[in-house]
C-alpha cells in the first residue's frame, strides 16, 4: 500500500505522512558518531521520510550551537540528496550550559536565522519556526521578525511552535502561518480539546505533533500500556506505530515527527504511514488522555 502524502500548509509541497525529529542525533550524550548518524539519515531516506525537523538549539550546550543543522547539511551532501528532503528549522531557544532558555527578541531571531542559513548551506530555509513564545517579548514582535525574514527571501515559509489557538490567530494576522508544532501524544492531548488542531485544519495549517511517542524515556512505557499492546498485537506492529497511526488519523493535515537516533527506530516509525486504525480503537486511545 502506498502511503498518502501530507501537504505542508498551503505551500504546495507534499511530504511523506511521517516526518522525523532529527534532534536526538545531537542532544543526547549517547548520540551516534558520524557513521552511525549517516546510517540513520540513509534509512530515513530509504523509507521515504522526507520532512526533517531541526533547530539551531539542538546540541548539547551553547559551545556547539547549530550542531544538528550542520549534521543535516553534511548528511545531505554526503548522500547527494539536495532537493530531495524538506528541512524545517527553528529559532528562539538558547542552550547556556545545556539549559533551555527562550529568546524571542528580534535581533536574536534575525542573527540565529542567518546563522542557520550558513549551517544548513542554503539560501533560504524551507520552513522557519518560532521555537517558543518569549514572555519577555511581545509575540507580535517575534513573529513580525520572521515575516521580515520571509520578505527578505531568507525564509520561504513561516511556522510557529508551542502555541495556543489565540497565539495562532494573532500570528495569522501578521504573516501566513503554514505550520504549528506542539507537543502532543497519548498523554498530552490538550490541542484536540482546546480546538487548536481543528483550527489548523480550518485555516490550512499543518499541525506537527512533536514528542508523539512521549519524548525522552517516556516512549519506553508505550509498549507496556495494555491498550496499545493489545492493538499492536492485533495489527502485528509495534505500539509506536499504533500511536503514530492514531495521530495521523486526526486529519490529513497532521504530520507527526517522531525522533530517532537509530536505524530500527526510523524504519519502524515510517511503517506507520500505511497503518489505519478502526474508529472505535482510535476513540479508546483518545480516552488515555482523559
Amino acid at each position: 500500500m502506498q502511503a498518502p502524502q501530507c501537504e505542508i500548509g498551503r505551500t504546495g509541497v507534499r511530504a511523506f505522512p511521517i516526518g522525523w525529529g532529527v534532534m536526538p542525533l545531537s542532544t543526547r550524550s549517547t548520540r551516534p558518531d558520524q557513521d552511525g548518524a549517516l546510517a540513520v539519515f540513509k534509512a530515513a531516506l530509504d523509507a521515504g521520510v522526507d520532512f526533517w525537523d531541526t533547530a539551531d538549539s539542538y546540541c548539547l550546550d551553547d559551545t556547539e550551537t547549530g550542531h544538528n543543522e550542520r549534521l543535516i547539511a553534511w548528511a545531505i551532501g554526503k548522500l547527494g540528496i539536495a532537493g530531495r528532503v524538506h528541512v524545517a528549522s527553528k529559532g528562539g531557544m538558547t542552550r547556556p550550559g545545556g539549559a533551555w532558555v527562550r529568546n524571542g527578541r528580534p535581533k536574536h531571531l534575525r542573527g540565529v536565522c542567518e546563522q542557520s542559513l550558513r549551517n544548513l548551506g542554503v539560501e533560504a530555509i524551507f520552513l522557519y519556526q518560532l521555537h517558543w513564545p518569549d514572555p519577555e517579548v511581545p509575540y507580535a514582535e517575534s513573529v513580525g521578525t520572521l515575516a521580515d525574514l520571509q520578505r527578505e527571501g531568507k525564509v520561504q515559509h513561516v511556522g510557529i511552535s508551542n502555541v495556543t489557538p489565540e497565539l495562532l490567530r494573532e500570528a495569522q494576522g501578521i504573516v501566513r502561518v503554514e505550520s504549528v508544532q506542539n507537543r502532543c501524544n497519548t498523554g498530552e492531548q490538550k490541542d484536540f480539546g482546546n480546538g487548536l488542531v481543528a483550527l489548523c485544519a480550518e485555516q490550512g495549517v499543518t499541525f506537527i505533533p512533536y514528542s508523539p511517542l512521549g519524548g525522552g524515556g517516556a516512549y519506553q512505557q508505550l509498549a507496556r500500556q495494555t491498550l496499545l499492546a493489545e492493538l499492536a498485537k492485533a495489527h502485528g506492529v509495534s505500539a509506536y506505530q499504533v500511536v503514530l497511526a492514531w495521530l495521523r488519523g486526526k486529519g490529513p493535515h497532521v504530520l507527526p515527527i517522531p525522533g530517532a537516533s537509530q536505524v530500527a527506530s526510523i524504519r519502524d516509525s515510517a511503517a506507520a504511514a500505511t497503518l489505519t486504525l478502526r474508529p472505535e480503537d482510535a476513540q479508546r486511545i483518545d480516552a488515555l488522555g482523559r
